[in-house]
């Protein structure tokens, strides 16, 4: 049965409306991953991104461990186009290689880099170290800064096995191999041993505290005690350079470096977030934003915090604040 001419061109009209709405609903697919990818990538590695004409804020919280990703961000932003950096600190410290590690980091940072430091609440122990990386340090009048030293710890259980009956029989090469272990009394010899390592890791944390913030001998006995001290304190002790917040370090950016300070501020994750199920994660969480179920995003995401941190395990010698509970 042949078909009349109408109808020919009706399904031809019909077909071309099809190609037509299949081409844009392609588009618009590659257009919105376009758009998702650009938005969620790590900065310096934005797609189509327009010249890095901004402040970069960089945040440091939590305890702070060996982080690779972290590095290779901040090797990043040390050579990416962004005009200063603002770095926030509040952290309680963490391990001595990890504090080194991320100091050595902002180092590079900072000698490419107009950079400033700002201590929201916390920079004790390894957190200072990593704060006097930069060339000023900038805190509330609250905040709590210093507690230079470091330390080793270990829960000794010897009692409790005795109670239980349960002893723990090991053989070593050598007496100081894999002591103090917790199972026993600490040998006279062992903690000497770990004392020299605590003593030789306060002095190298002792003498970067001293280059960095120019202090004499007199001036570094009087912080190095462990304390943690307030910002005005620190300011007075020369533990830090100014009391202000972010608004302090754009005008001292702008008055010592030059930087204008009308440009924007915006973070550079240290983390890419993209990989794994972690992109999944942030793509949910905007997705719950978008329906106006933000606060139910956040609490996913302290839901997330505590996890991870519930996984930490710090190993080795901390540089860390941690004040004895009542």
């Amino acid at each position: 049965m042949s078909l009349d001419a109408d109808t020919i061109v009706d399904r031809r009209r019909l077909r071309r409306k099809l190609t037509f709405w299949r081409v844009c609903a392609v588009l618009l697919v590659i257009i919105a991953a376009l758009s998702v990818a650009s938005a969620l990538a790590p900065p310096g590695s934005r797609l189509f991104a327009a010249p890095p004409h901004y402040i970069a804020r960089v945040t440091i919280t939590g305890l702070i461990r060996n982080d690779r990703e972290r590095v290779e961000a901040l090797d990043r932003l040390a050579k990416s186009g962004v005009k200063a950096v603002i770095v926030h600190v509040d952290s309680p410290g963490g391990t001595t290689v990890g504090s080194q590690q991320l100091h050595d980091a902002l180092r590079r940072v900072v000698a490419a880099k107009p950079t400033v430091i700002v201590v929201d609440g916390l920079a004790a122990s390894g957190a200072y170290i990593a704060a006097i990386a930069g060339d000023h340090i900038i805190a509330h009048d609250t905040s709590l800064v210093g507690s230079i030293g470091v330390l080793f710890q270990l829960p000794n259980v010897t009692d409790l096995l005795k109670t239980v009956g349960i002893k723990v029989e090991e053989i070593k090469s050598s007496p100081l191999k894999a002591a103090p272990n917790g199972f026993e009394p600490t040998s006279p010899e062992a903690r000497a041993a770990i004392e020299a390592i605590v003593r030789d890791s306060y002095d190298w944390f002792r003498e970067l505290v001293k280059d960095r913030r120019h202090f004499d001998d007199a001036s570094l006995t009087r912080v190095a005690d462990g304390r943690v001290f307030t910002g005005r304190q620190a300011v007075e002790l020369k533990l830090i350079d100014q009391l202000g917040d972010e608004e302090s370090a754009i005008a001292w950016l702008a008055k010592e470096k030059g930087v204008d300070a009308k440009l924007r501020v915006r973070d550079w994750r240290l983390d890419s977030r993209l990989g794994d199920l972690g992109f999944l994660h942030l793509i949910g969480s905007k997705l719950l934003e978008r329906l106006g179920l933000g606060t139910l995003a956040t609490r996913l995401d302290e839901l997330g915090a505590v996890q991870a941190m519930e996984r930490v395990n710090l190993d080795g010698l901390l540089a860390l604040w941690h004040p004895a509970a009542n």
